[in-house]
């Protein structure tokens, strides 16, 4: 295919913002244009800096304006990013998440082509109210029923999409960066952490998060000679991180470092004894897959997005159960993996999470967009090449969309 603009938008920035859909296209677009596709990225205003430059990696960026409100910046985001690309006419417009996918129609009606990645149920975030809860049920349900394509990070969002709009989707995962194991450790010493004898946990400062289910298990578990790690910041003032910083200033060994990356962030990762991750609400959690690529005994809550990536009940606990998570966690840290058990538990990682495959998959579902607009122009030009497939003006695309599902749902393995 000739590889014409992809526009990508829906996240806040990159490189070194804090998020999983950031840290998801942060990996992705580069891989896209070492494919050979033009990638331009649309980053919000307020979290990168004028001075940062147009291009990083071969990626185009695109600073766009946004007020930095906890409510109003991605809707307003996306809505400029919509109109823009109304100008620019890219070959395909990415969106990344269902609160930025309101804007799918208008795309659809400026006569654009529109993938649309699903990255989790975001109304089911502790931190909403039941008005932003509603918008973004709207944003899932116009972002599925009127993208061109679909695609789902997880086995369970492929589930959901099938069940509630009868739609079809690619599952693509999340991906890591297979990396190599630092031997230094002087930024440990800074936080005042000592090599496997902290519990490691890496996240946004948000209730679904649950960071203060694991300081209390922690707590409880009274762990001789270990600390505990909480890694992240606020994006945004919120009395659940104003509890957690409260707590964890009366709690002993417990250490909140702010948000982390680069060689600081591997040597957290690299020198943890426990990785654990509480959280009620994720879509495929991307700090789990780092975790496990830098081969960490990891402690995961019974959602069904961390239970794609880890089964065995021994590293699962039920979540909000902080009792079993105080017991799980004592249990782990008295067993440590060898050398050789952390390079498999790695290497399996990678293998599963490359993101080499992803971008190729990534760009095959882009190839057959593009095709698929290609037979129908040509099914316009030539009506007996389009007597078995043909093409539908706009409007009745939008309202067959809307009809409702008819067919089952895949199951889930």
């Amino acid at each position: 295919m000739s590889k014409g603009e992809i526009y990508i938008f829906g996240f806040r920035g990159f490189p070194g913002v804090q998020g999983g859909v950031e840290t998801h296209v942060e990996n992705l677009a580069p891989k896209l244009v070492h494919i050979g596709h033009r990638v331009t990225a649309c980053l919000r205003s307020p979290y990168v800096s004028p001075q940062g430059g147009r291009e990083w990696r071969g990626v185009r960026l695109l600073r766009l304006w946004t007020v930095r409100n906890i409510y109003l910046e991605a809707l307003l985001h996306s809505l400029i990013c919509a109109l823009v690309a109304g100008f620019r006419r890219p070959q395909v417009v990415h969106i990344q998440g269902i609160g930025p996918a309101l804007v799918t129609p208008l795309l659809r009606l400026l006569g654009l082509r529109v993938v649309v990645t699903h990255h989790g149920e975001d109304y089911n975030r502790e931190k909403w109210g039941w008005a932003a809860r509603t918008v973004l049920r709207l944003g899932e349900a116009l972002g599925m029923r009127f993208a061109h394509e679909r695609i789902a990070i997880s086995r369970s969002i492929e589930a959901l999409i099938a069940t509630k709009y009868g739609k079809p989707c690619v599952v693509i995962p999340n991906g890591v960066v297979f990396p190599d194991l630092p031997l230094e450790n002087d930024r440990l010493a800074d936080l005042g952490l000592e090599p496997g004898r902290y519990v490691l946990t890496v996240g946004r400062l948000v209730p679904e998060k649950r960071q203060l289910d694991l300081l209390r298990a922690f707590s409880d578990a009274e762990l001789e000679g270990w600390k505990l790690a909480i890694v992240g910041r606020i994006d945004h003032k919120n009395k659940y991180a104003d509890l957690l910083a409260s707590e964890a200033g009366l709690t002993e060994n417990v250490v909140m470092t702010g948000f982390q990356n680069g060689e600081s962030l591997r040597q957290l990762y690299a020198h943890a004894g426990l990785f654990v991750l509480p959280s009620s609400h994720e879509g495929l959690p991307i700090v789990l897959l780092e975790a496990l690529s830098y081969g960490l005994p990891v402690l995961v809550s019974d959602i069904p997005s961390n239970m794609e990536v880890v089964s065995d009940p021994a590293h699962v606990f039920r979540v909000g159960d902080i009792p079993e998570l105080s017991a799980k966690i004592s249990a782990l840290t008295d067993v440590r993996l060898d050398a050789t058990e952390r390079e498999a538990a790695r290497r399996d990682c990678a293998r599963r999470y490359d993101w080499a495959e992803i971008a190729e998959k990534t760009s095959a579902a882009y190839e057959e967009l593009v095709e698929a607009k290609r037979d129908a122009v040509l099914a316009r030009s030539n009506p007996t090449r389009g007597q078995t497939k043909h093409a539908e003006p706009v409007w009745d695309d939008l309202r067959r969309s809307l009809r409702p599902a008819r067919h089952r749902p895949p199951q889930l393995p």
